[in-house]
């Protein structure tokens, strides 16, 4: 059977297999071993300490057509890292680097050794410089965290030495996607990097306490959000009434808002009342931040909303939540309601949202410990359309809501029910053999009977 199975055959045949079996394959022979690893594209390695280079180059050696890594280390490895991966894989388009801040000697030999690369993942030290970005020139999406390291001369000097070659001109990046963490006052670098940034679609910032450090670098940011669809703040108070204020007037192309961790109730407010854009979707985490006069202001002036995500909302009540869902009952497809104890405080809720919002795709519940089968069933009864369904660590359901999804949600691609203690083994039995479109069943091992698992490996579940 070996020696019938050729190469390309056996290639295509391990690119099906479900992740659970596939690295099974890697112990039947050595062919198959290597195979295996030329077929794989992505792959993910923690390193031990101490960290040495050259086992790791023999390693990769083995991955010719790898175009995803992720690597992990502790200690100051990061160069060494990157030199490994700018040696051993060519073909990478997306790097991602989760250990100690990378100095620009590497990242130079990076941009030679994997000129399609698209995606960067890394740990920057300051003072800041971002001119590096000038040899990328693929360079897509760049996701960068910012810290302080004691001494680093050297590296200090060679970047200082760069940024002069360089010069001061104004670039024009192809970057869409940019992510930040930890901006500080007094981050001086990030004026170029604003004024060069005139693609961007998407902008993450996290734990940043500042954007700009005087009139012309506020500019600089202003402008750069003219092209944004999606935004992401993240435990980011000290500016985000700036970042809001901004968007509303400058950002008209904007689809997709994300603010958790630190808001202002009237920076918020003001945004969803003067903005001018289209939003599609709008996820918030603000227990302390967020009611319902925010919500009403969404209703009236965000009409397009698909998706709607709300966690943790301690002074939203029932009308609140459904006065949009009324106002956007023909086109929101995806709710979340996580942790939000107005589904516990007030009987009935869930039962108009289910009547109203028939066009529901997808549906998270999770961690409502409070939450029980009749106000659950009285829901979906109604969202036959429902793709996507998450109860995570809703202790309070039981056998009696799975059957209700087997009977009523019928084309259910993926259910979560982790952390569901009511849910039993012969209920989870029930789903899996009875929802014929089912896909992917997040639930904890010791809930799958042998027919269930038998079920779930015939149809790849």
């Amino acid at each position: 059977m070996d020696a019938i199975l050729g190469d390309e055959l056996l290639d295509e045949i391990f690119r099906r297999l479900p992740p659970a079996s596939s690295s099974a394959v890697t112990l039947v022979s050595k062919r198959w071993l290597r195979v295996y690893r030329s077929s794989k594209t992505c792959l993910s390695l923690r390193l031990s300490i101490p960290y040495s280079s050259t086992p790791l180059l023999s390693f990769l050696s083995h991955f010719p057509f790898l175009s995803s890594l992720s690597l992990t280390a502790g200690g100051d490895s990061s160069d060494r890292l990157i030199l490994s991966a700018a040696s051993s894989c060519p073909n990478l388009r997306q790097l991602r680097l989760y250990t100690a801040p990378v100095s620009v000697v590497p990242l130079l030999s990076l941009s030679t050794s994997c000129p399609h690369l698209t995606s960067l993942s890394i740990v920057l030290s300051r003072p800041l410089s971002f001119r590096w970005l000038l040899l990328f020139h693929s360079l897509k999406e760049l996701s960068v965290v910012l810290t302080t390291v004691a001494g680093g001369s050297d590296s200090c000097q060679f970047t200082s030495n760069f940024q002069i070659m360089c010069g001061d001109f104004d670039a024009e990046l192809e970057l869409e996607s940019l992510g930040l963490s930890g901006i500080q006052n007094g981050d001086f670098g990030l004026d170029w990097l604003w004024r060069s940034c005139k693609k961007l679609k998407k902008l993450q910032l996290r734990s940043c306490e500042c954007i700009c450090y005087d009139d012309s670098s506020l500019s600089s940011f202003v402008n750069c959000l003219n092209g944004l669809q999606e935004v992401e703040l993240r435990a980011c108070r000290a500016i985000v009434d700036e970042v809001l204020s901004n968007l509303a007037q400058s950002s008209a192309s904007l689809k997709s808002l994300l603010v958790y961790d630190g808001g202002s109730r009237d920076g918020l407010l003001q945004f969803i009342t003067q903005s001018q854009c289209n939003l599609q979707k709008l996820d918030l985490r603000l227990p302390l931040d967020l009611d319902n006069d925010h919500l009403f202001a969404v209703a009236d002036n965000f009409r397009g909303l698909s998706c709607l995500k709300l966690q943790s909302c301690c002074f939203v009540t029932g009308e609140g939540i459904k006065a949009i869902c009324i106002a956007m009952k023909h086109d929101l497809e995806e709710l979340a309601l996580i942790n939000c104890d107005v589904v516990e405080r007030e009987p009935g809720l869930l039962t108009t949202l289910g009547q109203n919002l028939r066009r529901l795709r997808t549906l998270d519940l999770s961690y409502n410990e409070m939450l029980v089968d009749k106000e659950f069933t009285s829901m979906i009864v109604s969202c036959s359309r429902l793709r996507e369904l998450k109860l995570r660590g809703c202790k309070r359901l039981t056998n009696l809501s799975t059957v209700s999804m087997v009977k009523h949600c019928r084309h259910l691609e993926s259910v979560d029910i982790m952390l569901c203690s009511g849910i039993e083994a012969e209920a989870v039995e029930l789903l899996v053999l009875n929802s014929l479109q089912l896909r992917e069943v997040q639930v904890e091992e010791s809930k799958l009977s042998d027919v269930a698992r038998k079920r779930a490996a015939n149809r790849l579940i």
